[in-house]
């Protein structure tokens, strides 16, 4: 039977396999084309027959996993995953030539990019304005017409009494201090939709580092930069709701 460990190694081996899939099939196209296909990180655009070896060792490496579930070792994907987690951590070094993730739902069309490329681009000739645009004469200014006043009524005494009550209606009343808009609440961080498996990652890989000594105040920032793990402050969350039991864990109490 499959361990956690099992599972998100597939998965994760699964999710490589289909991105080096879009991989080749962007490797026919051309570099502006390439660079417009999905939101790249920094990188070096990697040739087809590095796409080749990398999805051969990766079909490889999962029939290893799949053979060691099937003979019930269930340390050979701890062992995967602790290697993956110790290269990130002390072997590796900053480089541009990785092969980057591509996901479908990021695909972007070239079908706009195709249009954007085969437009003249703007010119002299193209910019100066139509005759319908340009200035030809001095133009008439519009005459207004001034609104027709209605005749003031004669001056009498009842007019006049009329004219004053008015007057004390028209006053406008004082205005009361606006008060500040309310604020809304902040909207709740959105979590993980497998949040017990991310909990139990995060437990898992903080009684670790901290079996190895690692201090408290370092554990979110490590963890954070592990592969598949959550972002830095659902690690930090989860962390401090859990403690007592990573402690526990690693054996601190």
């Amino acid at each position: 039977m499959a361990t956690p460990a099992d599972q998100r190694l597939l998965a994760l081996l699964a999710r490589w396999l289909e991105s080096l899939e879009l991989h080749i099939k962007y490797a026919s196209l051309d570099d502006d084309s390439y660079w417009k296909v999905q939101p790249w990180s920094e990188h070096q655009r990697p040739s087809r027959w590095i796409l080749d070896i990398a999805k051969q060792k990766t079909i490889a490496l999962r029939s290893q996993v799949e053979e060691r579930i099937k003979a019930g070792d269930a340390k050979f994907s701890d062992g995967l995953e602790l290697m993956a987690f110790l290269a990130n951590l002390v072997g590796a070094e900053h480089i541009e030539r990785f092969i980057p993730i591509a996901e479908p739902q990021n695909e972007r069309p070239l079908a706009a990019a195709a249009r954007e490329k085969t437009e003249p681009p703007p010119t002299l000739e193209n910019t100066v304005p139509t005759p319908a645009m340009t200035i030809t004469a001095t133009r008439e200014m519009p005459k207004f017409q001034a609104a027709k006043r209605a005749p003031q009524p004669a001056g009498t005494n009842q007019v006049a009494r009329t004219e004053r009550k008015a007057a004390v209606v028209a006053k406008p009343a004082p205005k009361a201090p606006s008060k500040p808009p309310a604020k809304k609440p902040a909207p709740h961080p959105e979590r993980p939709e497998n949040s017990e498996e991310a909990r139990d990652q995060v437990i898992g890989d903080a009684a670790r580092l901290v079996q190895w000594g690692r201090k408290w105040y370092e554990l979110p920032e490590l963890i954070a930069r592990m592969a598949g793990r959550p972002s830095l402050p659902e690690v930090r969350r989860i962390l401090k709701e859990n403690k007592s039991a990573i402690e526990q864990k690693a054996g601190k109490r």
